[in-house]
């Protein structure tokens, strides 16, 4: 299991286990988020950017009952503004940290509601709990999901499912969201960490610069046609993409796939 570490901020557990970074958001009773947490998950996502020893992120909940609520409406309600800074990752750290280049793997232990949700969408993959539930639940508070509920979910989406989610703030089940294709896996609560984990590993296996490339394709040609995407790829605007055709780590895969042995990665 990961062995525990120094945490950016009380509300923020860090943890390290043989190159997965797992962030535990903790804030009872709900896991709410409010600028000061945000800029805490920002200083682990940042960690994780920028540690050449870490390779994947997961961010999970403590408890059983919340991944978290949201936005902290105690803290809107003591004075904090609804368009306050969260810091360079946007709400909950990772919203809006574009250039993060290691995958992020949610593990969403209870009830994702409003910016818990769009973290989760922040994730590049989830894990949910039998009993999670998801809910994007802005509008019935006069407000708007805009740290990416109203972007992300209907790209993740069948339209109508994403809007009638939007509109109504009603709970999508965790089947209902494997259904959907949304989540990756479903597992008991008492599995979710360690299938978690589990898919970090898998994801260990990949070479370093061949995720981050991938990451920076898909990023940067969402919504394109695939002709048009193609000529992103190719052309001039992908560092990453480039850094693969030109890295020791494109040689020493296709050596270690005929010498039958597992690659070592170098990251160059």
């Amino acid at each position: 299991m990961p062995e525990p570490d120094v945490a950016t901020e009380a509300a923020v557990r860090l943890s390290t286990d043989d190159g997965i970074l797992v962030v535990t958001l903790d804030r009872p009773k709900a896991n709410a988020v409010d600028v000061a947490t945000s800029r805490a998950l920002y200083a682990a996502f940042e960690r994780l950017r920028t540690d050449p020893e870490l390779r994947v992120g997961v961010v999970t909940g403590a408890g059983e009952r919340f991944f978290s609520a949201g936005w902290d409406l105690k803290a809107a309600a003591a004075g904090e503004a609804v368009d306050a800074d969260h810091g360079p990752g946007g709400f909950a750290g990772l919203t809006e940290f574009f250039d993060l280049d290691k995958p992020v793997i949610a593990a969403v232990n209870g009830l994702a509601l409003g910016g818990g949700f769009e973290l989760a969408l922040a994730a590049d993959l989830i894990v949910a709990a039998e009993h999670a539930e998801f809910a994007l639940t802005e509008a019935t508070l006069g407000l708007v999901p805009d740290s990416g509920g109203v972007l992300r979910l209907p790209r993740r989406l069948p339209p109508a499912i994403a809007t009638e989610l939007l509109l109504t703030g009603r709970r999508m089940t965790a089947p209902e969201a494997a259904r959907w294709g949304l989540v990756n896996q479903v597992v008991p609560r008492e599995r979710l960490l360690p299938a978690a984990m589990a898919l970090a590993r898998q994801v260990c296996r990949s070479a370093p610069l061949a995720l981050a490339a991938i990451k920076e394709i898909t990023r940067r040609t969402e919504g394109r046609g695939v002709e048009e995407a193609f000529a992103a790829m190719r052309g001039p605007g992908m560092p990453a993409y480039q850094a693969v055709l030109a890295s020791k780590d494109a040689e020493e895969g296709p050596r270690a796939f005929a010498e039958k042995r597992r690659p070592v990665w170098t990251g160059r």
